[in-house]
């Protein structure tokens, strides 16, 4: 005997009595199948009602063959036949209620004014995205499909959620076709949207209070878009106004002034930035000139510099190899971290491959690296293994020359 789903005639139901008509164990879950349900089974991108059974938490809700399956996070211990009391958490089955039938009305928008159709929809405990069939949205766009949404929202439209017969169905303009077979229900939104669904909806359009689309963005041939309806949105601006609260207190500006304080900002710390790099580099050149002066000729008149650093940025060390290699010597440098790094240079006139030097040294730290025979890089997880490798580089450099 099919289940009597009590939210099709009161979505407002919070509390009813049912009997029970099967337990058994869901997905390792003790589950109960009732007679009668308030308890939205989760379908059509809806999320299922939570709420408590009898003495049991109903912590899902899912459809199996027919028949409405309430997982509870304890057995209830009663015989088929016995009177339950259920509750369903008002609080979640009312934001999804506001979240599904935003996402109704979005959906007529886009379809409206763009043409575009919604191919797919999800409604998260967080956020809820619906995916159009078309890779671009501009911005003008999604606002004016916003804006539409709430205009409707605010006209505090009507809401009929019902079952039709086949001559109905006919005559009304459905946003898209039914996808099961059986008697079909319509939530419709007189003169703007017509639509299948077997999901739960407010009385009116004002309940849904506000649709705000959050973001956009393209997934292949279509749009994925973002939204939030409702108590999520007043949610959601406090949030962000608190946060935009703040952040124009830390610059002692007006809100409306934060994005010409951060552009400021960020031009002034660009500034120092670059100011800060030229120090660095002098400083380095500083650094290159006396380690090439510390640095032991070799028979051949070539000098090298073996040399390990921590705690500096990688751009910093391959600066100071270049450094080296314009003053006329040959730097092996490591760059000991998370990570083994080897940096590898040498005066252009001096014909010595350090690419070929690198790719025997940092085997030994086993990793791999590359470059051109003046300039080469390269690194690995072995940390303890640096000085072996730059050592292993020194001698074939002096064996090479």
């Amino acid at each position: 005997m099919p289940v009597n789903r009590l939210y099709y005639d009161d979505p407002y139901l919070v509390r009813f009595t049912a009997t029970l008509t099967a337990s058994a164990e869901y997905d390792g879950q003790p589950a109960v199948a009732l007679d009668c349900t308030a308890f939205y089974p989760e379908g059509g991108g809806q999320p299922a009602d939570h709420g408590t059974l009898a003495a049991a938490i109903v912590l899902d809700v899912q459809e199996r063959d027919g028949e409405v399956w309430h997982i509870l996070d304890r057995p209830i211990n009663l015989p088929a036949g016995a009177v339950v009391e259920g509750e369903i958490d008002w609080g979640r089955r009312h934001d999804f209620m506001q979240q599904h039938h935003g996402q109704h009305l979005l959906s007529a928008a886009f379809e409206e004014l763009l043409g575009a159709t919604t191919v797919s929809v999800h409604m998260g405990e967080e956020i809820c995205t619906l995916d159009l069939d078309r890779p671009a949205l501009e911005f003008s766009e999604a606002m004016a499909a916003e804006e539409l949404t709430n205009e409707i929202i605010w006209e505090n439209r009507p809401i009929q959620a019902r079952f039709v017969d086949e001559q109905e169905l006919r005559s009304l303009p459905l946003r898209k076709q039914p996808s099961v077979d059986g008697p079909i229900r319509i939530v419709s939104v007189q003169g703007f949207d017509h639509s299948p669904c077997g999901g739960t909806h407010p009385r009116r359009t004002g309940e849904v209070g506000s649709v705000v689309i959050r973001r956009w963005e393209r997934r292949g041939q279509t749009t994925r878009v973002e939204f939030i309806c409702g108590r999520r949105a007043l949610h959601d601006y406090r949030r962000k106004n608190t946060i935009l609260s703040a952040a124009a207190s830390s610059l002692s500006v007006a809100a409306a002034e934060l994005p010409e304080a951060i552009r400021r900002l960020r031009q002034a710390e660009e500034t120092s930035r670059k100011a800060l790099w030229k120090a660095q580099e002098q400083l380095l050149a500083y650094e290159a000139a006396e380690l090439v002066a510390g640095a032991a000729e070799l028979p051949s008149g070539a000098r090298i510099v073996t040399a390990t650093f921590a705690g500096r940025s990688p751009e910093q060390v391959r600066l100071l190899a270049r450094l080296i290699g314009e003053r006329g010597a040959i730097a092996l440098l490591g760059l000991r971290g998370e990570t083994a790094q080897l940096i590898f240079s040498r005066p252009p006139q001096l014909a010595l491959d350090v690419g070929a030097l690198l790719r025997e040294a940092v085997i030994i730290v086993g990793g791999r690296g590359g470059g051109r025979p003046e300039f080469a890089q390269g690194g690995g997880p072995d940390v303890e293994q640096l000085d072996r490798a730059l050592e292993h580089a020194r001698r074939s450099a002096e064996v090479r020359l």
